[in-house]
This record gives structure tokens, C-alpha cells and sequence, in this order.
């Protein structure tokens, strides 16, 4: 009798979306936030962007679907795609509007099936993956890190509603990336270490057009923090050369998740 070996499961391919809308009153581009539930495994209590595993559901919907994207891409887009409507009530990436009623609609679906694709042949929809953005990777250097991929959405006016899930999350909220990083300085939410270089990425751009425009500016690189010591300070740091303004922190102020 022969046995095949499996290799050990290294990482957890994810996938998350930063959701743009417009500010009301005329200041930088709102985003999407939640706060994780403080009993969940992975960043509990901390504030996050929408988003989750990449499930086997995604990978067979992928491979359904007219996309023009290679499947591992197509499969996290769709991932971020559904993670989105469990964790918000929020439908993005469609070819048609989605009525918040739609939404609500496809919201419960999801809860009892786990899939997409039913929801898409209920409603009659089709994924517009394209109109997802790349817009960076990381993965910790550990094994059963989260290998996540995050791209950018933009909701225009964002006349929508949003909900938590009452299950991963305590409360989801609209904020610039600004204004989150001022949150996280007077402690009123916790951010781990990945967010915290993404809002520091994102508030460079005061739009979608402008974030988008400038992730195009840089290579899509797996983002893997090293820790490093310099003038006897222990860091944690990330490539010089992926347009973010900020590469370390002090591990000591660092939460990691």
C-alpha cells in the first residue's frame, strides 16, 4: 500500500475589500470599518476592513464564470465579494444595482448556504470582479498566517445601509483613513500592525480614483514583516519600495492579531 504525503498547510489564503464612499460633507473618501468581536481567534476586539478566507465555495465559482482573471485571483475577488455581504449586508461588484432589500435578501441566503453562486442565480446577478482593485498582499512569515490579498471598492455617493452580523463583529463604521488613525491614537478602536500601514498608505489619497491610481504605481508583492534591530531598538519593518510611508514600528507598540 503507498501513502501520499500532503504537504502542511503553511498560510490561509483571505482575501478583504477597503469600500470607498464619499464624504457628505465634502471631506477625504470615507471607509468601511468593523470591530471584530472580542472572543474571535483573529483580531478580536480590533477595527478591520471587510473581509475573510478564501473558501472552496469561491474556487468552484471561479472556474463558472467568465472573468478574465487567473483562478486564484477570481476566487479571492469573490471572496472578498462575499465576506463583504456577511459581514455588512453590503453587495458589491455586481454588473446590475442591488436594492438594499436585495441585500438584505442575499444577506440571509448566504447565512444558511455559505455560498455565493446561489445567491448569484437567485437574484440573477453577475460579479463584476474587474471593478475590484489590487491593491496590496501581505502574509506574516508563520505558519497558519493569513495570506491576504486587499483590493480597493468604491460605493460613489454611498447611498447604501450596512449592518454587523451580530457574530464576528460589535459595530461597523464610516471613517477616512485619517480619521481612523486619529481613533486608534486617542484609543478609542485597536488596529493591528497590517491595517495600521494601510491606513497610513491610504491617507495619502483623498478619492478612489487617486488610491487606485497610485496602487497601479507599485508591484503587487507579497508584504511579509521582518523583525529587525536598529541604534538598539527592536523593530518591526516592511519593504522600502511598495508606497508606503511608513516601514516600521517599535515591537513593542506593535499588535500583531
Amino acid at each position: 500500500m503507498s501513502v501520499t504525503e500532503s504537504q502542511p498547510i503553511t498560510s490561509i489564503p483571505a482575501a478583504t475589500v477597503v469600500v470607498f464612499r464619499r464624504d457628505p460633507d465634502g471631506g477625504a473618501a470615507q471607509l468601511l470599518m468593523l470591530e471584530r468581536a472580542g472572543n474571535m481567534r483573529f483580531a478580536g476586539g480590533a477595527a478591520v476592513f471587510p473581509g475573510g478566507r478564501i473558501d472552496a465555495s469561491d474556487h468552484d465559482l471561479a472556474a463558472q464564470i467568465d472573468h478574465g482573471l487567473e483562478m486564484d485571483e477570481a476566487a479571492a475577488r469573490i471572496a472578498a465579494v462575499r465576506e463583504t455581504i456577511e459581514e455588512a449586508g453590503l453587495v458589491l461588484a455586481m454588473q446590475v444595482p442591488v436594492t438594499p432589500e436585495q441585500a438584505e435578501k442575499a444577506r440571509a441566503m448566504l447565512a444558511g448556504h455559505g455560498a455565493l453562486a446561489p445567491v448569484l442565480e437567485r437574484f440573477g446577478w453577475e460579479p463584476d470582479l474587474a471593478s475590484l482593485h489590487p491593491w496590496a498582499r501581505w502574509c506574516p512569515d508563520w505558519k497558519g498566517a493569513f495570506d491576504t490579498r486587499f483590493y480597493l471598492a468604491d460605493l460613489g455617493t454611498g447611498a447604501v445601509e450596512v449592518s454587523k452580523d451580530d457574530t464576528e463583529n460589535s459595530h461597523l463604521f464610516w471613517a477616512s483613513a485619517a480619521e481612523a488613525m486619529a481613533m486608534a491614537d486617542r484609543g478609542e478602536i485597536s488596529v493591528i500592525y497590517p491595517t495600521l500601514r494601510n491606513l497610513e498608505r491610504l491617507a495619502l489619497s483623498a478619492s478612489f480614483a487617486e488610491a487606485r491610481d497610485y496602487a497601479a504605481r507599485f508591484p503587487i508583492r507579497t508584504i511579509s514583516p521582518v523583525r529587525l534591530t536598529a541604534d538598539g531598538a527592536d523593530l518591526l519593518t516592511i519593504p522600502d519600495d511598495l508606497g508606503y510611508p511608513v516601514m516600521s514600528e517599535p515591537i513593542g507598540n506593535v499588535r500583531r492579531g
